[in-house]
């Protein structure tokens, strides 16, 4: 019996133990988004909302809202995006929205991206707004702006000007979320 024991409770020396099957490929395709996707979307939105300051939204979305803005955008001709699994879990977003109302500025945009958690620091953030850029360019837009918390949103910022968005602004002090102020980082593309 004790012997029974002991090889139930013997583990192997690291170096004689079999190695560890390898992880699985990242791997991803970047498609637009549809109706469908929108649950997934508002998840991966409503996580951010509820556990950091790279939004200043302090309440979740439903899905009735995300399905207008969905139909917006989709009026306006603007790239909404998704990045999908093999299996097709959206894994992150990405869209650019009308920077204001007026029709002077019909022109300029701002984007967005979010990624599932799980999915930051893959390249994932680098791939969507590559892509968002050329659609956003093919669809005749000039500018984007990027708005971004200047508290814990440094890896959005070094990604922005990675692709040539050069800070134009701050702002300090124009959020309030989680009882502390927060400001904002305001960086400009010209699309060509």
């Amino acid at each position: 019996m004790l012997e029974e024991e002991y090889e139930t409770r013997r583990v192997l020396p690291r170096h004689l133990r079999p190695p560890a099957p390898p992880e699985p490929e990242f791997s991803f395709t970047i498609r637009d988004a549809t109706p469908r996707d929108l649950p997934d979307v508002r998840e991966i939105y409503n996580y951010y909302v509820t556990n950091s300051v790279v939004t200043f939204d302090e309440d979740t979305m439903t899905l009735r809202e995300w399905r207008s803005k969905f139909a917006y955008l989709a009026k306006l001709k603007m790239p909404f995006l998704v990045a999908v699994s093999p299996s097709n879990q959206v894994l992150g977003y990405a869209l650019v929205t009308p920077w204001k109302q007026k029709k002077a500025y019909r022109y300029t945009v701002e984007n967005s991206i979010y990624l599932r958690p799980a999915a930051a620091g893959k390249g994932l953030g680098r791939a969507l707004l590559a892509e968002l850029l050329d659609r956003s360019k093919q669809a005749g837009l000039k500018e984007v702006l990027a708005v971004i918390a200047d508290k814990g949103a440094e890896p959005s910022i070094r990604l922005h000007e990675s692709f040539g968005f050069k800070e134009i602004g701050r702002m300090g002090r124009v959020g309030f979320k989680f009882d502390r102020w927060l400001g904002t980082v305001m960086l400009q593309k010209s699309l060509k």
